[in-house]
């Protein structure tokens, strides 16, 4: 079973955000302060790694799907992902002028967990939004709140699936 999870605002954030609210994060995003684009000092957005670890550990794969499309930028979150030991994965990023939606239905995951794109203009920023309904009913799709993090849903896969 395969899980494409967002990294960008479901399981890491900008250092700035570290102790704010919710609500604080979202602005400082809207402000674009510094270290929102400073994609290397991103952190993990409460226990998403320890969650992850649990849902690989009952046999799910883990694809991460980057907001970033250039390189090196990639490269960093890769790094972030590395170096607050994330479960390993694949990296998955929109290639030659892709979309969210592009990206989902090349990979048609099992599973989507994906943010609601509160701080960058809300539904219609979604990846599933715009997934063909033949390829939709395929996924099943947990939107969370932006910067809210993971830590609330299910250990357990099967209770994930269901969620």
């Amino acid at each position: 079973m395969r899980l494409l999870i967002f990294t960008e605002g479901t399981i890491l954030m900008h250092k700035q955000g570290l102790g704010y609210t919710r609500e604080e994060i979202i602005k400082q995003v809207k402000k674009n302060l510094e270290s929102v684009s400073d994609f290397k000092t991103y952190i993990p957005i409460g226990g998403a790694v320890n969650k992850l670890r649990k849902w690989v550990d009952q046999g799910l794969e883990i694809l991460y799907l980057t907001s970033r499309t250039q390189i090196f930028e990639i490269d960093q979150i890769t790094e972030v992902l590395k170096k607050n030991n994330f479960p390993t994965g694949i990296i998955v990023f929109r290639q030659n002028k892709e979309t969210y939606k592009n990206v989902v239905e090349r990979i048609i995951p099992d599973l989507l967990v994906e943010d609601d794109c509160e701080s960058i203009g809300g539904k219609d920023k979604l990846s599933i939004t715009h997934v063909k309904s033949e390829i939709k009913q395929k996924i099943k799709s947990i939107i969370i709140k932006e910067f809210n993090g993971i830590d609330h849903l299910p250990n357990n896969i099967n209770s994930l699936l269901e969620y």
